[in-house]
């Protein structure tokens, strides 16, 4: 466990086993396949509930100004929360299938809306499974909650902010380097990066079994790609999901963390907003 932001499969199962359970999150969500519902049906930690990240984790926008994946109403959150039956004082666990690239999206969210205790599974379901743990199929039954959020318990910036943050602090783009380079763009309008940002892909976070590398060694590869120690880091991705595991990373290296929300798909769909590309800031 480390800052209170990760949480061993073994950890896991002994809580599970205990008194005062968790509530577990399945989060499983892929750009190239966003439901991630049959594959939780075929198999998932025992007790875990499916969380939809498209529909309950960001709000739904006809505008493509707001980006991909705008925050959901708090109301909106919060319904969902109590759906997923968490209370007031629970620990919450989130994992994916991923990496947690895209369950990290919910551990940010939880934490922005005032759950103090939210863990990200360490190495994923994969390290659940790795364990040799049981797991199940099917749905898991729900139970209502009591749960009450409110927004605003980590630091963001708008789009204005990322416009100058770089100013007078450290701004990482998440993303793969030939989307931060521009050599393409899968989805949205514009291919670049913020000017001024630097690029620290999310994957570099994690070694090959999808655990999170250790403080000393995540601060040494933020180090190596332009973050100085004690250094104000905000950091973006395309839509604002994967963004939340390289906030996971820099919190966990020691870093005081800022997150850009609306991230490249909000950026790019405002073209008054300039764009850099290459290998430079």
């Amino acid at each position: 466990m480390s800052s209170r932001i990760l949480i061993s499969a073994a950890e896991l199962a002994d809580a599970l086993a205990g008194d005062n359970r968790p509530v577990v999150l399945d989060v499983r969500w892929r750009l190239d396949r966003p439901d991630g519902l049959p594959d939780y049906r075929e198999a998932h930690i025992p007790g875990a509930v499916y969380i939809d990240l498209d529909h309950e984790l960001a709000a739904h926008s006809d505008d493509p100004r707001a980006g991909r994946h705008p925050l959901p109403p708090v109301e909106q959150l919060q319904s969902s929360a109590r759906a997923w039956g968490i209370d007031d004082g629970d620990t919450v666990v989130v994992y994916d299938d991923l990496k947690n690239l895209s369950s990290a999206r919910a551990w940010w969210l939880l934490r922005y809306a005032g759950i103090a205790d939210v863990r990200i599974l360490d190495g994923s379901f994969r390290g659940w499974t790795a364990a040799g743990l049981p797991v199940e199929s099917g749905d898991s039954p729900l139970r209502a909650g009591n749960v009450t959020l409110t927004y605003g318990h980590l630091e963001t910036i708008d789009i204005d902010g990322a416009a100058t943050f770089a100013d007078h602090g450290i701004l990482l783009d998440a993303r793969a380097g030939e989307r931060y380079r521009g050599e393409t763009e899968p989805i949205d309008p514009r291919a670049g990066h913020i000017p001024g940002a630097l690029s620290a892909p999310t994957t570099g976070n994690v070694d090959d079994s999808g655990r999170f590398l250790a403080p000393d060694a995540l601060r040494e590869r933020f180090r190596t790609v332009g973050v100085p120690d004690g250094a104000r880091v905000a950091a973006y991705c395309g839509s604002g999901v994967t963004a939340a595991h390289e906030f996971a990373a820099l919190t966990i290296a020691g870093y005081d963390a800022v997150l850009y929300p609306g991230s490249w798909s909000q950026w790019s769909n405002h073209p008054e907003r300039a764009v850099a590309v290459g290998s430079q800031s």
